[in-house]
C-alpha cells in the first residue's frame, strides 16, 4: 500500500487514514478529469482489441433525440441529460417505453436530482443493472440526543423529477411504484413513501422484497410510540405473507434494527425474530446464542458482505472479547478474521480499531513475552498503536518487571508522533525514575529523559511548549542524576523555581548523591541555596550532608555558612520586635 521510501510512510493511525483518503481522492480526481475532458485522452485502438482491457466509454456515442440515446445516458448515469432528453421526447410526442421510463426512475431514485459522482457511481454500478436490488439504504445523521435520524435535506422536496415523471407516466406497473417508494425512503421522505405504498395496494400491485425492506427500515420515522412501531412492522410482514413475498436476510436485519428502536417491546420480540430466521434457513443459530458458539459456527468458512452493517462484525466482536476479558475467544476471532476474504470486512478505520482492542487485551491477559512478540509483528505492519496501547504496554512491562524494554518503546513513540502526550510522558518518567537500575539501563533512561525535556521546549512559533509539572521535573532530575549528568540535572533543578514548583526530598537527595559521585561541591552548595530560598524544611539536613560528604575549600565553607535561612530571618525579626517592646 505504501511506497518504499520511509519518509512517505504514515507515522500513526491518523496519517494512515489521511494517506488512504488522499489516495482515493486522487483516483476520483483522475476520473473527473477523464470524464469532463475526454478530448485530451484520445484512445488508440489496440490490436488485437481486448474489450475488457479497454477504458470504459464515459461519453455518449448516440447523437440526436431518441429512446436509444436516452437509454445510453441512463446507463452512463448522466442524471440531468437523461431528464432533459426524456422531457424533450415527451414534448415532441415521442412515446417512451415503460421499461425505459422505469430505468430512469431507478436512476433518479438513487441519485435524486443531483448529478452522479464518482463515489456514487461505484456504489450504484451493479444496482442500476439489477433494479431488483436497488435502494435499500439510508442516509442518516445523529441528532443531539444521539438518536439516528434520516437526513431529510437530500431530495424529499415536492415535485422533484422522480415524482413528476411518475405522475405523467401513461401507465405504471409494480416496478414503477416500488422504485419510487425506495427512493423516497432513501432520501428521507418516509411518510410519502408510505402513502405511495397505499396507492400501490389500491392499484392491486404487489411490492417486492426490497421495497418491504425499505419500508420496515422507515417504521421508526412513521410512528412515535414503541408499540405502534411494532404493529406497523408486523403489518408489513403480514402483507409480505399475503403477497407471497419471501423474506431475505436484509428483511430480518431491517426488522432487528427497527426493534432496537422499540424499547422493551423490541427486546421482547428479538428472540422470536431470530427463531423465525432460523426456521427459514436464513441463519444457523447456536443453542444459547453466546458469542463463543457463534464463532464456532463461523470460524470454518469465509463470508461475503450481504448487509451494510456486516462490516461491523469483527470490530464489535473484538470489543465483546475485551469486555469479557476472554483472550482465548479473541484468538479464535482473530483466526476467523484470517479465513478467506474475511479481512476485507475491515476498512482502514475498523482495522486499526480491531487490532488496537486486540493488543490491549493481550497486554492485560498474556505473558509479557507473548505481548512483545505480537507487538513486534503487529506494529506498524498491521496497525498503528494508539496512546492507550502504549500505556497498556507500559503497564504490562511494569507488571512483568521488564522496564529495560522502555527505551525501545520510547523510540516507537517518537516515530508515532506521541512525544507531546502529557499523560504518556508522565507514565514513562514515573516508571523510569521509580527504582534504581544498572548503569547501562540508567544511561538509556537518561537519553529518553533528554528527549522528553526537548519535547517540553517550543519547537516553533505556532507550537506552545508543554507545561512542566512538579513530578515530570523531579523525574527528569532523578534520571539525569543517576546517569551522572550533573550539569544537566542542575539545569533542571533551576526550572523548579522558574516554574514555581517544589522539589521533593527524594529529588534533592538524588541530586546531592550525583554531585558527590562526580565530585561537584559547587553544585551541592547551589542545591542548599535553592532549598533555602524555597524555604524547605530539608535545607539544614542538606547543609549537614554537604559539610560531611564533601571536601570543601575555605571559600566554599564561607559561602555555605553565609546562606540565609528563612527560619533565621524569622527568629531575628521576632527578637527585634521583642526588644522594641522593652
Amino acid at each position: 500500500m505504501f511506497q518504499d521510501d520511509p519518509f512517505l510512510m504514515p507515522r500513526n493511525a491518523a496519517n494512515s487514514r489521511l494517506y488512504s483518503l488522499s489516495k482515493e481522492s486522487g483516483k476520483n480526481a483522475a476520473k473527473y478529469i477523464i470524464k469532463n475532458f475526454p478530448q485530451y485522452f484520445d484512445k488508440t485502438v489496440a490490436d488485437p482489441n481486448v474489450p475488457c482491457l479497454m477504458p470504459e466509454t464515459l461519453t455518449p456515442q448516440i447523437e440526436g433525440m431518441s429512446e436509444e440515446a436516452l437509454k445510453e445516458r441512463i446507463h452512463l448515469r448522466r442524471v440531468k441529460e437523461s431528464v432533459d432528453m426524456f422531457d424533450q421526447l415527451v414534448q415532441a410526442g415521442t412515446p417512451v417505453s415503460l421499461e425505459t421510463t422505469n430505468r430512469l426512475l431507478d436512476l433518479l431514485s438513487f441519485y435524486g436530482d443531483e448529478e452522479s459522482t464518482s463515489e456514487k457511481e461505484e456504489e450504484a454500478k451493479e444496482d442500476l443493472e439489477e433494479p431488483g436490488v436497488l435502494l435499500v439504504k439510508y442516509n442518516c445523521v445523529k441528532s443531539v440526543d444521539g438518536n439516528v435520524m434520516i437526513d431529510s435535506d437530500l431530495d424529499s422536496r415536492e415535485n422533484n423529477h422522480a415524482e413528476r415523471i411518475f405522475k405523467i407516466m401513461p401507465e405504471r406497473n409494480a416496478h414503477s411504484y416500488c422504485t419510487v417508494i425506495r427512493g423516497m425512503v432513501k432520501h428521507g421522505a418516509a411518510s410519502k413513501a408510505y402513502d405511495m405504498y397505499v396507492d400501490l395496494l389500491n392499484e392491486r400491485h404487489k411490492a417486492d422484497v426490497h421495497t418491504f425492506n425499505a419500508l420496515i427500515r422507515a417504521v421508526p420515522y412513521l410512528k412515535e410510540r414503541f408499540i405502534e412501531r411494532w404493529e406497523l412492522a408486523k403489518e408489513f410482514l403480514t402483507h409480505m405473507a399475503q403477497q407471497e413475498v419471501q423474506p431475505n436476510l436484509l428483511t430480518f436485519n431491517a426488522l432487528l434494527k427497527t426493534l432496537r428502536r422499540c424499547g422493551g417491546v423490541g427486546r421482547s420480540m428479538c428472540l422470536m425474530v431470530l427463531r423465525e430466521m432460523e426456521a427459514l434457513d436464513i441463519v444457523d443459530l447456536p443453542p444459547s446464542g453466546i458469542i463463543s458458539e457463534v464463532l464456532d459456527e463461523v470460524e470454518k468458512r469465509g463470508f461475503t458482505p450481504q448487509d451494510p452493517d456486516d462490516a461491523n462484525f469483527f470490530s464489535t466482536a473484538m470489543q465483546v472479547c475485551c469486555d469479557l476479558k476472554d483472550i482465548k475467544l479473541a484468538y479464535q476471532l482473530n483466526e476467523t478474521m484470517g479465513k478467506g476474504d474475511n479481512w476485507k470486512f475491515l476498512d482502514v478505520d475498523r482495522l486499526n480499531g480491531y487490532w488496537s482492542k486486540f493488543f490491549s487485551l493481550l497486554c492485560m491477559m498474556e505473558q509479557i513475552e507473548v505481548v512483545l512478540k505480537w507487538y513486534k509483528e503487529m506494529s506498524p505492519s498491521l496497525f498503528y498503536p494508539t496512546p492507550k496501547n502504549i500505556l497498556d504496554l507500559l503497564q504490562a512491562l511494569d507488571a512483568a518487571n521488564q522496564l529495560e524494554v522502555i527505551p525501545s518503546v520510547w523510540e516507537d513513540v517518537k516515530q508515532l508522533g506521541f512525544t507531546r502526550k502529557q499523560d504518556l510522558l508522565e507514565e514513562f518518567l514515573s516508571l523510569m525514575s521509580r527504582d534504581k537500575h544498572p548503569d547501562e539501563i540508567q544511561l538509556a533512561f537518561a537519553k529518553c529523559a533528554e528527549d522528553i525535556k526537548a519535547a517540553h521546549e517550543p519547537a516553533g512559533r505556532e507550537q506552545l511548549p508543554l507545561e512542566w509539572t512538579g513530578s515530570t521535573l523531579g523525574s527528569v532530575v532523578v534520571l539525569f542524576s543517576r546517569a551522572g549528568r550533573t550539569q544537566e540535572a542542575w539545569n533542571m533543578m533551576e526550572h523548579f523555581q522558574q516554574a514555581n514548583r517544589i522539589p521533593t526530598d527524594k529529588v534533592m537527595d538524588e541530586f546531592l548523591s550525583c554531585a558527590k559521585r562526580t565530585n561537584c561541591p559547587d553544585e551541592a552548595i547551589k542545591l542548599v541555596k535553592l532549598a533555602a530560598s524555597l524555604g524547605l524544611p530539608s535545607s539544614q539536613r542538606l547543609k549537614s550532608r554537604t559539610e560531611e560528604e564533601f571536601e570543601l575549600s575555605e571559600a566554599q565553607k564561607e559561602t555555605l555558612e553565609s546562606i540565609k535561612w528563612d527560619g533565621d530571618s524569622s527568629d531575628s525579626d521576632s527578637s527585634d520586635s521583642d526588644s522594641d517592646r522593652e
